[in-house]
């Protein structure tokens, strides 16, 4: 359900869709519903507007995302150790 969530903080500002689609994917792994009953929907759908509230406030505090503070990606520092290893003595 929530196996491709993908970090909203970078180098680009996330948009209002990006964020109301990660809140959504966090309510929906939370209450284990993929579409609330329909007297559930009003709990269901005032939580995810209450994530992605919270969350635009977050992401408007963190200081901005430079090379440095960015965790490497392991695919790209994996395919670099093995070149690295690769090359001739």
């Amino acid at each position: 359900m929530c196996r491709s969530i993908k970090t909203l903080r970078g180098a680009e500002q996330a948009s209002d869709a990006d964020i109301e689609a990660a809140a959504l994917q966090f309510v929906r792994k939370l209450s284990g519903f993929r579409q609330p009953s329909r007297a559930n929907a009003e709990a269901f759908e005032a939580a995810v507007k209450e994530i992605s509230a919270v969350s635009k406030r977050m992401l408007a505090t963190l200081p901005p995302v430079t090379p440095k503070a960015r965790p490497a990606d392991s695919a790209q520092s994996a395919r670099k150790s093995r070149a690295a290893s690769a090359r001739p003595k």
